[in-house]
Parts: structure tokens; sequence; C-alpha cells
């Protein structure tokens, strides 16, 4: 029977690469179980579990998801005049098998029901989902909506909800984006006010929200009418209900599965999560920095699925007197299709641990006694690193393996030539579902933006000198290494001339200098794969020689000062056409 997990190589030796150990060993280090039927004996029994919650999700995304992919993306989901919305019934079938299968609590406690899961192996499942249909990922990616309770919410909501995630009861919402508040969500202006009795309400519209329609909806609002800025947001909790209707379900180039909805909230009833004020500052940015890895992962399984379709039509499309997969301008797309997914995951995947390492620390400083104050400050510095780290990784892994993903499915087209323009096949819903990953959970440009503080910061020299502690007695990786630490030298000689210049010319410049740090993050985490897979050498070798006229062309670029979008932006631009 076909598994998504199991057939993939490259997640196989991910799987086993990855020091799946120790991370087990601080996930279950204090985990809330309760009363619940299983608990793994010691990290390696919880290792092997999370083998087998894998092949669970590869079977399912296999034999359920996939079939149903293309009706899905053709008829979609429904708007019923009394502003509710019904899924597809090939959706709905692809939640009750995922609910059936437990597969809808997979980073909460046990004692909630969930399977506490580490963050790393809710990625590896969401991009194996997201291999079986990119729309699907984005109801079963929402599961960061019942992390975020668990994180921010008290015992009350948390007890009263999150079993009910677990078992597959209900869909969230993250309800965040307003017609006038896209990106900006300092200007969200959807109204919470309290009545006489302290019970808070909302009112207001949102939009572009994904499966707005779902049951629970963690709303940001207005709570603090006088501050006119994020300190002046908090987030809620309510239900649907006939006080919150969808007004509109937008009409999308892709994603058809997930239904992106216009919210109006009629005085509807709602409940604080945490504190007020701190709706934006600290449990939103949590809570999109989860998606932002979610969006990474989903990339990926959309790539994949791609590159494989355009493998298996180059090696079987006759032209010429053989194979298309014989031709070199092929040969090298296929290649580099399927290198640029390995070193997108390599990513991703190193971002998931290292946002591992920095739950886990932080749940377990909240548990140390006060009058344990060593220990408190070596969590609480530990604390610090990994923020920083994360901080910088989330939003680089959700721009590069993003901007990944549309480039392979774009080239995915190209492989299969006129047949890949023609809805006979998956390669254009694959382009289609491609187009939204750099755009949702913040565009590729404000990725750059956050990004670029740490390139900036001294956490990038920070973590390529940790990444270089690495030694390998293979000549061919040394080498590769020693052409990494030249250009790192190069990134941090323009990361030096940036820090001359205004804020205006750091963010004009960002791509060209995170495009130049990731390069060399992505070619020490291949270096280390290759270290034990003489194939993952050769993919090493591939990537970095590839990329590094690329990296001095970006470096270059920096260095040159060029200002003219900015300065002369009327010029270049020329002005609006009059007629739009």
């Amino acid at each position: 029977m076909p598994n998504f997990f199991l057939d993939n190589s490259d997640i196989q030796f991910l799987f086993d690469h990855v020091d799946l150990e120790e991370l087990a060993r601080i996930q279950e280090a204090g985990a809330e179980n309760g009363d619940a039927d299983y608990v793994p004996l010691d990290e390696a029994d919880a290792v092997d579990d999370y083998r087998g919650i894998l092949g669970i999700v590869g079977q399912v995304a296999a034999e359920t998801i996939a079939p149903s992919a293309e009706r899905v993306d053709a008829e979609g989901n429904t708007l019923n005049e009394d502003g509710t919305v019904t899924l597809h019934p090939l959706v709905r079938e692809n939640l009750k098998q995922l609910a059936q299968a437990d597969l809808t609590g997979f980073t909460l406690p046990r004692n909630y029901g969930g399977l506490n899961c580490p963050n790393l192996i809710y990625t590896m499942a969401t991009e194996i989902i997201s291999r079986a249909d990119g729309s699907m990922m984005n109801l079963f990616g929402l599961q960061g909506i019942a992390e975020t309770i668990n994180a921010f919410a008290g015992k009350e909501i948390k007890d009263e909800v999150l079993p009910r995630f677990a078992r597959g009861e209900v869909t969230g919402a993250m309800v965040l984006t307003e017609p006038d508040a896209g990106s900006d969500l300092q200007a969200v202006r959807l109204r919470a006010y309290q009545d006489g009795g302290g019970n808070w309400f909302l009112s207001g519209v949102k939009r572009f929200i994904t499966n707005g329609c779902g049951d629970i909806l963690l709303t940001m609002a207005r709570s603090e009418p006088e501050i006119a800025d994020g300190r002046g947001l908090s987030l809620f909790i309510s239900e649907r209900s006939e006080k919150v209707k969808v007004r509109h379900l937008e009409d999308k180039l892709g994603i058809h599965g997930s239904p992106t909805c216009e919210l109006v909230y009629q005085d509807t009833p709602a409940r604080l999560i945490g504190r007020r004020k701190l709706g934006l500052t600290t449990y939103v940015l949590s809570l999109m920095n989860g998606a932002r890895v979610s969006i990474a992962a989903q990339s990926l399984g959309i790539a994949e699925s791609a590159y494989r379709l355009a493998r298996t039509y180059a090696h079987t499309r006759q032209q010429f007197g053989g194979p298309i997969e014989r031709l070199p301008a092929v040969a090298e797309m296929v290649t580099d299709m399927q290198i640029a997914i390995e070193a997108a995951r390599a990513l991703t995947y190193e971002t998931s641990r290292v946002c591992d390492r920095q739950n886990n620390n932080l749940r377990m400083l909240q548990a140390i006694p006060e009058a344990d104050g060593d220990e408190k400050m070596r969590r609480t510095k530990l604390r610090i690193q990994h923020k920083r780290l994360a901080g910088m990784l989330t939003p680089m892994s959700k721009y590069y393996t993003s901007e990944m993903c549309v480039r392979v499915a774009g080239t995915a087209v190209q492989v299969l030539g006129g047949s890949g323009y023609m809805k006979d096949y998956a390669a254009q819903r694959h382009l289609r579902d491609a187009r939204i990953t750099t755009i949702y959970e913040g565009t590729s440009q404000l990725q750059i933006v956050a990004a670029v503080r740490g390139v900036t910061s001294g956490v990038f020299k920070t973590y390529c000198e940790q990444l270089e502690e690495n030694q390998h007695n293979d000549p061919l990786l040394a080498e590769l290494k020693e052409k990494l630490v030249a250009c790192k030298e190069q990134v941090l000689e323009a990361v030096a001339f940036l820090k001359g210049k205004g804020t205006a010319y750091l963010d004009l410049s960002g791509r060209q200098i995170v495009d130049a740090a990731i390069v060399v993050i992505v070619g020490h985490l291949l270096l280390g794969q290759g270290a034990t897979n003489d194939r993952k050498k050769r993919v090493a070798r591939r990537l970095i020689e590839s990329q590094l006229p690329v990296l001095h062309m970006n470096c270059q670029h920096v260095l040159s000062g060029d200002t003219s979008p900015l300065d002369e932006y009327d010029l270049l631009a020329e002005p609006v056409p009059a007629n739009e």
C-alpha cells in the first residue's frame, strides 16, 4: 500500500540523522501525561512512537487525502445563506480519517488526549499531508491554535477546549487580518468591549481568514480603544455561533479545499486569552511563528509532489529518440528541483528542532523553584539564545522554502511542457497552490525584514561559528567547509557595510544579504548530512558550488550602495497608469 512517509527517502534519512532521542528526552521531561493509556518508557521508545505516528500519517495521506485532491480542487466548499460554510464531503471525510487515526492533537500534552510530539515531528507530518493536498494542510496545520491555547489560556479554557481539539471534534481559525489591516496588524480595529458584568464581546469585520468557518476562533481585537498601536490589542477565544457569520468565501487561485472567509462579528461573546494588551506582542507573535514553520512544511509538501510528477514525466516522455531526462537542460532542471527541496527541508527541519529546544527550555524554566537560582540563571541564558536563533531561522525558513516551492512548481510545469499547462495533469494545481505560500502568514518581503535583523545583529555570525565546529575528515567536505567559511566572511563584510547605512538601505538590500546568509547556513547543514551519507555529500557539493557565484553577486550588490529604487522611484517606475 502507498505511504507518503515510508516512500520518502530524504525524510527517512533525516528521521535517523537528527538526534531524535535527545529531542524526545527534553520533550518528555516533566510532560503532563495525566492518566494517559500510553507513556513512552524512555526516549528510544518515544522515537519508535514518532516513527509509528508518521507511518500512520503517511498512510492516511496516500490512501485517503491524495486521491480526493483533484475533485476537492475542482469543486471547493459551499457558502450557505445563513452565513455558515459546508465543507466539501471529501474534506469532511479527510478530517474524519485524521481524527479516527488520533492525529488531531499532535503537540498537545497527553493529559488532554494529545500525542505530545515535538514540533519537528509535527513539521514532518505537515509536509506529508501537504504533499497529498496542499489545501488540506490548512486544516491539519491549524493545530497550532490549540498549542497557543495550551501555552497562554487559563486552566478553565484549556480543560474545556483542548480535549475537543485532540479528539478531532473541532477545527479552529486564527482570526487576525482585516480589510484595512493586512500585513500591518497594529492597525487592527475590530472592537472588543465589556458589559457591566465584565463579559467580553467582539464587533467588526475580519478578512482573508483561513478556515474562518471553524468551530474555535482565536481573534485579535482592540480592547484598549485609546491605544492606537499594537499595545492596545488583546487575544480572545470565541465559538462559532449565529453571532459570527461568514459574509463571503474568497474565490482563490488555488488551495480550493481550504475555505478563506470574510467574517462579521455581531456582538459575539468571547473570552480573554491571557492578559490584556499582549495580544500582538506576545500571543499572536508566538502563534504566527509556529504558523510560519507550518507554511514552510506546506511548501515542502507541495514542491515534493510537483517534483515527483516532473521526475516521472521526464523519465517516461520520449522525444528525440529517448526520454527527455537525457536532455541536458531537462536533467539540470530535475536535478536542481530535488536539491532545492532537500536544502529547504534541511533548513526547515533545523528550524523546527531549534524551536523545540526553545519551547522545552521555556517550559522547564517556568517549573524551576525560586530557590534554584543557578539553574534558573542557566535556563534564562538559554532562553535568550534560543529566542534569538529561532527569531532568525523561522522567517528564513518560511521565506526560503516558500520561494523554493513556487520555483519548483513552476519548473515542473516547464518539464511537462504543454501538458503541464493543461488540467489533465496536477502540475498546474501544484503551481496554483504554491503561489500563496509566499504571501500568507507574512509575505516573503516581511520575512526578509525579520530575518535580516538576525543576520546583522550577530546571530548569524554566532550560529555559523557553532556550525564550523564540526570537523570533516573527508577531503571534499573539508574543502567545501573552507569555501563556506570564506563565504561567511563575505557576508559579514556586507553586513558591516550595511550597518553604516540607514534602515531604508537595510530593508532595500535585505533580500540579497538574507539569501547569502541562507546559502552559508544550508551549506553547513548539508555538509553535516554528507558526513554520514555519500549521496548527501554530492548534494552538498552541487548546492554549494552552484550557489557560490550567486552569493558573491548578492554581496557585491549590497556593497554597491545603489539606492536608485528609492531615490528615483517616480522616474524609474513611471507615473501611475491613468487608466488603472
